[in-house]
């Protein structure tokens, strides 16, 4: 179910999920919008998949035993392709956040994420139809990647904040072995914040 009906699932979970997130050691609800931008063999460039993702976020109060670790907040990550071309995905991770000046955050993080993208060209090495197969698609090689992220943030007031993002997705011949083109994706998102100090 690649297209823009991802886009109203997303819209209304988040407005089931609002009334009682702050009841349920939630900090803030994000929802983004980001384009592909990797080729292959991590070029820069305009991406392969058409269109972008529309991003909905979860992001959760430090429990007190990540204090040891800088008290990173847990995450819940979908990413909704807009076009058949793109790739969906979702996962879990950790949020850190540091303020470096009056309104103004820095934001890294680190996940697991699945996704219903291309792992490897179905068709036979050398052949027109792999050559094909490959310059329309980003071979991910597994079917589960680490997801690492940052974010500039800059806020307005206590409870709205737009964050500037870049996130990298790849198996890190980790996960799994050979293909590792990976996934990269830029964008922006909006931040409403239940609890007005995530630094706290």
């Amino acid at each position: 179910m690649k297209s823009t009906t991802w886009l109203g699932i997303a819209l209304l979970a988040a407005g089931l999920i609002a009334p009682s997130a702050a009841h349920a050691g939630v900090d803030e609800l994000r929802l983004g919008y980001v384009d592909n931008i990797r080729s292959d063999h991590g070029d820069i460039v305009e991406g392969k998949h058409d269109g972008g993702n529309v991003e909905l976020e979860i992001v959760g109060t430090a429990p007190d035993f990540l204090n040891l670790i800088g008290a990173p907040r847990p995450y819940l990550l979908g990413s909704f392709a807009l076009e058949d071309t793109g790739v969906n995905f979702g996962g879990v991770g950790l949020l850190w956040r540091w303020e470096f000046a009056d309104g103004w955050a820095l934001e890294p993080g680190f996940g697991y994420i699945l996704h219903d993208g291309e792992r490897d060209n179905p068709f036979a090495a050398g052949t027109n139809e792999a050559a094909a197969f490959e310059a329309e698609h980003q071979l991910l090689g597994s079917r589960d990647l680490f997801r690492t992220s940052v974010g500039l943030e800059r806020e307005f007031g206590n409870h709205f904040a737009l964050q500037l993002y870049w996130q990298h997705m790849s198996h890190g011949q980790i996960l799994d072995e050979g293909r590792n083109q990976g996934l990269d994706y830029v964008g922006l998102r909006t931040i409403f914040r239940l609890n007005p100090d995530p630094a706290d």
